[in-house]
């Protein structure tokens, strides 16, 4: 027989029966050891903790038990998985091949009965690179299914990914650089060639093409179907027309789950219900978010040409028609993903009998049709072409949901396939099984963490309006910083919005907040101004930003920066202190007024979060995190509470408005403002009055690099402040500023950012941040693995990068993303890039590995040190959109002299016009 390592999720067997024989082995050895591995902090109630111990022994005596139609349910299972369409079959199939039986499948209707017996059946790879991860592992997983002989009509037949214009080509040539540099095959095809893949289509108005080989097609029920017949001959459990009433929790973590069958108790629960989803997380206590909703979803289908079509013609994505082809039992399915979509079922819940109320509806689709007629003219003389309705769950940002709740532990959603849940089933699969039982995600799922929400997301009012451009956007061209949602905003505004609106405000949004990308000065007599035409090249708002940035170094910028995550922490004893010493891996025992930047660390060293604390008082600190950060953070600080409650945390972010007064003249602003002593030492805060308002805390640094302050007003006093700001500050140059403004301002200064250059799978060392991190204190998560990194050294290191041979006025520009190459071999991806308006110069930042480890192909630990990045020897290229540029490595920012603030002050005097503004 064929073994292999219990961790590895497809195995080498031959048949069913060794698949079983080698899952009972690995079931017993895993039982042996630990039965139930858990996270070292949780806290599970000892009742339940019990019952929990004793379900092998109960399900010990059902060895043979299955359930089908039965009205029957186990008392209790180690993990209860809701619905069992191909994502919750994945998840308990991956399960059982990690050695975990105790698994009870719940399904409502029949296996399979939901929207996986739909869908497209493709498999495509051109995605963004944690998105293809886990769709490259399910096309291997399919494969195998495919090689132990179940029928699911798995073809890697490959796609063409058409562009109708030049930005499109742009668009995917970027997208091919870092796919070739990390593995994917895929190449620029002309027009003539194009033909050659797929002769029936009309290439003449094309600008090219990318052919990616590795591309396939199945059908997604029989994918449902085997799934679910090998979780059930690993051990895990099904029963269907069982319906979840309740979901259990006991001091917010799960408990069990009651159904019309009876009630189960549990130790993990996942939310697999895909178009129930949302509604099976109201049904819990405290009730946890999953934003999405059903979109009516279309394709058409033809009957079989005579002669039948290739079995192996590639799949067609006509991006710029919002189109798909694919070969269909001898015909074609033609499908869409519409600009204008419509939530299915009239934006109401799903009605019990939902399959009958998925109206055809040609005249929204005709449109679409008549596109893919005109790319595939064969189309023009189908006869009866057959309409579906196909709904589907779709995300706020059309992204999945995945991970651990923040409201209940243990409970866990893998939701939101947008369209298409056949292509990132297996590797979600995966995924959340490897979380389950290791505590902890095993890969980089940040993209898709369902803490990157908010409520306002859940809001079924937002879902609705979101939902309308949500669908459209996987086929549209999204310009980086330049494309910005249309819909379900003005949600979360700072009490600025209204002014700064009049004043040219482009506004973005994260997190549901409303924020200034930048300011256009043409704007008068109350226009509102409008973003342009989103470019890959030099954006045409620019010298917008140069204005801003002149007012950043040579005067004052003022810019809203209030959606900043914020959190009080306070005890009544030194309890706060211990508290954020193990949180944290800074030292945080600073003197009252002193500010501190740390990193959150989990157990392997990795960022959890990147904050600013601020000691208040003894026993009181108030933490800034980055805005998408506010549900991520306060979770794990909830979860890391001492169990005595002697620690409180409170989420302040709507208190208080948040203005940065940013260069070299702020000083003088400030004290003439506050009639008091802003000098302060760096990373530091005090509390002033400014004009009228009370209570404003100042803290003496700025997230741009460039000298100034943060101040912390309380919302009330906001526009207060700003008026004073701006009245006063005439004279002293000032202007507001936008957040694109201030990115490019701290790439230029080497500052990390969260989610780009910092990520749970990043550590201090590597970002360049060792100086953060105290070592020679008692203990604070992820201590022992930095510790042991300092010792043996990184894999990784965070270098910023010049780019010299790049004219910003001619070239495509980096945006994030692009490959990094060091002589000729593929080192590392670009984090983050914009321009650097005191070098002149476009710049990036990128890690650097070693060669072998860039493409995850070598085993061993090959150092990367400040000699292999500065090597004389070593010549560094960026590939942008398939073209390679020079680009010069620094391992500090390149120096860029600041003006001194206390020099500004003695040449700088106000004219009286300004004091007599007050």
């Amino acid at each position: 027989m064929m073994m292999m390592c219990p961790r590895c999720t497809v195995g080498a067997f031959k048949s069913a029966r060794e698949t079983q024989w080698f899952l009972q082995c690995t079931t017993i050895r895993k039982q042996s050891s630990n039965v139930y591995k858990r996270r070292t902090n949780d806290k599970i109630h000892s009742e339940t903790r019990t019952k929990l111990s004793n379900s092998l022994n109960i399900r010990g005596l059902h060895s043979g038990f299955s359930i089908g139609n039965e009205t029957v349910l186990p008392k209790q299972a180690q993990v209860v998985i809701c619905g069992a369409g191909t994502v919750a079959n994945s998840v308990a199939y991956h399960l059982v091949q990690n050695g975990w039986t105790d698994i009870l499948v719940l399904e409502q209707k029949k296996i399979g009965s939901g929207t996986s017996h739909f869908g497209s059946g493709t498999l495509g790879l051109f995605k963004p690179i944690a998105e293809r991860n886990l769709i490259m592992y399910s096309i291997k997983l399919y494969r195998r299914l495919h090689e132990l002989g179940y029928d699911i009509g798995f073809k890697q037949s490959g796609s063409v990914n058409l562009a109708q214009t030049k930005d499109r080509l742009i668009a995917l040539k970027r997208r091919m650089a870092y796919h070739q540099a990390t593995g994917l095959h895929c190449e620029v095809v002309g027009n003539n060639d194009v033909k050659k893949f797929h002769p029936y289509l009309k290439t003449e108005d094309l600008e090219g093409a990318i052919w990616v080989p590795e591309d396939a097609v199945a059908k997604p029920q029989a994918i449902c179907e085997a799934l679910a017949k090998l979780a059930k001959e690993g051990g895990a459990h099904y029963a269907e027309n069982c319906k979840v009433l309740q979901v259990l929790t006991e001091n917010a973590r799960i408990k069990g789950v009651e159904t019309n069958l009876g009630t189960v108790f549990c130790e993990y629960f996942v939310n697999c219900a895909g178009m129930w989803a949302r509604e099976l997380g109201m049904k819990c206590s405290p009730r946890v978010r999953v934003p999405a909703i059903p979109a009516e979803h279309f394709y058409v289908t033809t009957s079989c040409f005579e002669p039948a079509l290739d079995a192996w013609l590639p799949c067609v994505r006509d991006y710029d028609s919002h189109t798909y082809v694919r070969e269909w039992n001898g015909g074609f399915m033609v499908g869409a993903f519409e600009l204008e979509a419509k939530p299915a079922f009239g934006g109401g819940y799903v009605p019990e009998e939902w399959k009958n109320k998925l109206p055809q509806d040609w005249n929204h689709f005709m449109p679409l049709w008549e596109k893919a007629i005109h790319r595939l003219p064969i189309l023009k003389d189908v006869p009866n072409p057959v309409l579906t309705n196909s709904p589907d769950n779709f995300t706020p940002d059309g992204r999945w949901i995945l991970g651990e709740t923040p409201e209940v532990a243990n409970y866990f959603v893998a939701v939101g396939m947008n369209g298409n849940s056949l292509q990132g089933a297996g590797g979600i699969g995966k995924a959340m099984a490897e979380w389950i039982i290791e505590g902890e995600p095993t890969t980089e799922l940040i993209p898709f963490s369902v803490q990157r929400f908010l409520d306002m997301h859940n809001n079924r009012q937002y879902l609705l309006q979101r939902t309308k451009e949500v669908v459209g956007r996987h086929y549209s061209i999204l310009y980086p910083h330049q494309s910005e949602y249309k819909y379900a905003r003005m949600l979360r505004c700072s009490p600025l919005y209204s002014v700064l609106q009049k004043k040219g405000a482009v506004f973005g949004t994260r997190m549901g907040y409303e924020r200034p990308l930048y300011f256009d000065s043409t704007c008068k007599d109350g226009t509102i101004a409008q973003m342009p035409p989103g470019s890959f090249y030099k954006p045409q708002f620019l010298d917008f930003m140069r204005e801003e940035y002149l007012a950043c170094r040579e005067g004052v910028g003022i810019i809203d920066m209030s959606s900043f995550s914020k959190i009080e922490i306070k005890s009544s004893g030194r309890e706060v202190v211990n508290y954020l010493q193990q949180l944290c891996s800074n030292d945080v025992n600073i003197p009252v007024g002193g500010i501190v930047h740390t990193g959150m660390q989990n157990e392997h060293g990795g960022y959890e979060n990147d904050c600013m604390i601020v000691r208040k008082t003894p026993n009181s600190f108030f933490m800034v995190s980055p805005t998408s950060q506010q549900t991520r953070t306060f979770e794990w600080m909830q979860r890391n509470l001492p169990p005595n409650q002697s620690v409180g945390i409170t989420d302040m972010t709507s208190m208080y408005t948040v203005i940065n007064v940013v260069g070299p003249k702020s000083r003088d602003l400030m004290s003439e403002l506050s009639n008091s002593d802003v000098n302060l030492h760096p990373f530091t805060y005090t509390k002033v009055n400014v004009g009228y308002a009370s209570d404003v805390m100042v803290m003496s640094f700025t997230h741009t690099g460039e000298p100034g302050y943060c101040l912390y007003v309380p919302s009330e006093y906001a526009l207060h402040v700003y008026d004073r700001l701006m009245t006063i500050g005439r004279d002293y140059g000032a202007r507001d500023v936008g957040c694109l403004t201030q990115r490019f301002m701290r790439i230029e200064k080497f500052i990390a950012f969260w989610a780009e250059e910092l990520t749970s799978l990043t550590t201090p060392f590597e970002a360049g941040a060792g100086h953060r991190v105290k070592l020679d204190k008692e203990y604070f998560i992820g201590k022992f693995a930095l510790q042991r990194q300092k010792e043996q050294g990184v894999t990784q290191r965070l270098v910023f990068f010049v780019l010299e041979d790049v004219d910003p006025d001619i070239h495509i520009w980096p945006w994030g993303g692009e490959p990094l190459y060091r002589n000729g071999e593929f080192v590392g991806t670009v984090t983050s890039a914009g321009y650097g308006f005191t070098l002149d110069k476009l710049i990036c930042l990128g890690y650097i590995r070693h060669p072998g480890m860039a493409k995850g192909g070598c085993n061993g630990r090959l150092i990367v040190t400040n000699d292999f990045i500065m090597a004389r020897d070593a010549v560094y290229e960026i590939d942008i959109a398939g073209q390679r540029f020079l680009a010069k490595p620094h391992i500090h920012a390149p120096h860029i002299p600041h003006f001194n603030m206390d020099a500004t002050s003695r040449r700088y005097r106000p004219r009286v016009s300004s004091l007599k503004a007050m």
